[in-house]
């Protein structure tokens, strides 16, 4: 297993360290989006600041202006219904209500590297060894308990929208997490709760034809939880940018 010091942070680029430095504010915002895993449950997120962080996000662009999102927005005690039932369904052996598959059947590289090594990182700073059944299934459960984040969201469009407006579904989604970036909120998108369609819709009421895209876990980071230490990879530009017509 990888040790836990390999994640002090990354070369951002350009020999960065630090996420944000020598960026304007929206790369900043951009570059300092993580999926963080353990939030501070006492501190409230206010409804009036994510009504304006959805507003803002609502700009992103859809085909033809469908704009073919719904966001399910929950605190308190509607939190605490949908994390219970999905774990009762999830503890009690019961099946899974997987709306759509969100990775591929059969894994190939070089993905599957790149999946390993996040989760190695991941258990590292943890202290979860491989082979640590329990240990791993109590940390993949901290899905359901929005890694105690005050606030949960739940994306969902019409099933009859096709592949395009999954593609819209993922800008919006992204606005939503820079832009709670900018007011300085932290975000874990979650494709778990996906899993647990079924039972997420009936507690939450969302209607029968629409399909869950993925939850988020929205709040204030735990700076003192050593998963929070975890700075996730990129691949340069270099590596994925085909480059033509640059006369280089």
């Amino acid at each position: 297993m990888p040790d836990a010091e390999i994640q002090s942070p990354p070369d951002f680029g350009y020999g960065r360290r630090d996420p944000a430095a020598g960026l304007n504010d929206a790369e900043a915002a951009i570059a300092t989006r993580r999926s963080v895993r353990a939030f501070l449950p006492d501190r409230p997120v206010p409804k009036d600041l994510i009504e304006r962080i959805l507003n803002v996000a609502a700009r992103a662009p859809s085909g033809t202006n469908v704009q073919p999102w719904h966001v399910t927005v929950v605190t308190g005690a509607a939190r605490e219904a949908v994390s219970a039932a999905v774990h009762a369904k999830r503890d009690g052996g019961g099946a899974q209500e997987m709306g759509y598959n969100y990775y591929p059947v059969q894994w190939f590289e070089p993905y599957i590297s790149r999946r390993r090594k996040l989760g190695w990182d991941m258990y590292g700073l943890l202290g979860i060894a491989k082979g640590e059944r329990d240990r791993t299934y109590r940390q993949h459960g901290r899905n359901f308990d929005f890694f105690d984040a005050p606030v949960g969201l739940f994306f969902h469009m019409d099933k009859r929208m096709e592949t395009g407006s999954f593609i819209d579904m993922g800008l919006f989604l992204e606005n939503v997490m820079v832009a709670a970036r900018s007011h300085g909120l932290d975000t874990c998108p979650q494709a778990a709760w996906v899993d647990y369609t079924d039972t997420v819709k009936s507690v939450l009421g969302l209607p029968e034809d629409h399909i869950l895209i993925c939850g988020m876990s929205m709040g204030y980071e735990d700076t003192s939880a050593p998963v929070n230490a975890l700075y996730s990879e990129r691949e340069p530009a270099a590596a994925f940018a085909d480059w033509q017509g640059f006369g280089d």
